[in-house]
């Protein structure tokens, strides 16, 4: 369940932006940089079984006053003005509790009336068909709901829309089928999205597991042409503030001791 900090805030047309956890974690990477460079605030948590337990210092820390706040495994942060909430995702679904959470999210994003939903996800790059192999590694799906309200504005951006795949590509192509490797619960919560009536997109970009920090520029660059949550992005590190936690990303240098 969402727990708010203090009083119960409003999300009511709202927009909500949240991660999926999958390849690369590209989609949490790009949660960060929203965060961090509209400093946006903590309004609450959720609290569920659904997620390993963890807890740590704050990610988002300007000062040594707000370094020492914690951050829990899923906190939501708000910018009222430009009516945003942005649900952060630091740890894994347990494996057996992925319908749960999936439940849980839809039904939250349907009690808020937020006024529409967008998952930011990823896929491995080496499970591409061949179509997918050509131009961009960015690529979007709406929900009839989210269709009626963007209308025709994603297309003529040119983007792409995630391509279906044949369920036997060696026997026929004619039965196709959504597939996102890599992508966690993107396509269930997608498909049950799809069933509910739900405003939902998902943005995601093809990639490997490595240093994803390019990736989640690009994802966050991708979503930007959309909401322009910042001006003038197009250099992807000059607009987007990277939180102090990247600083050790990928763990502490090489003590000088070993040489």
């Amino acid at each position: 369940m969402f727990v708010p900090v203090s009083s119960a805030p409003t999300f009511k047309d709202f927009t909500l932006i949240m991660p999926a956890i999958s390849v690369g974690n590209v989609g949490q990477l790009a949660v960060d940089l929203i965060i961090s460079t509209l400093n946006l605030n903590t309004v609450g948590y959720i609290h569920t079984a659904s997620l390993i337990p963890m807890v740590g210092n704050n990610p988002y820390a300007t000062s040594d006053g707000n370094s020492v706040e914690l951050s829990t495994n899923a906190q939501v942060y708000s910018l009222p003005e430009i009516q945003l909430a942005v649900l952060q995702v630091r740890s894994p679904i347990l494996q057996t509790q992925c319908k749960q959470f999936q439940n849980f999210i839809h039904t939250w994003i349907k009690t808020s009336e937020f006024s529409k939903a967008i998952i930011l996800s990823s896929s491995h790059a080496y499970q591409r068909d061949d179509r997918q192999l050509l131009g961009t590694p960015l690529r979007y799906l709406l929900t009839p709901a989210m269709q009626s309200i963007v209308g025709d504005n994603l297309q003529n951006m040119n983007w792409k829309k995630m391509e279906k795949i044949a369920v036997f590509p060696e026997v026929s192509n004619t039965r196709q089928h959504l597939y996102i490797p890599g992508g966690g619960i993107t396509k269930q919560l997608y498909n049950v999205c799809c069933s509910e009536g739900i405003p939902l997109a998902v943005l995601l970009i093809f990639c490997s597991e490595g240093d994803n920090m390019p990736d989640a520029f690009a994802l966050l660059n991708y979503l930007n042409e959309w909401l322009h949550l910042v001006e003038n992005a197009c250099d992807q590190s000059a607009n987007w503030k990277m939180p102090c936690s990247w600083r050790l990303l990928f763990g502490s240098g090489i003590p000088p001791a070993l040489f």
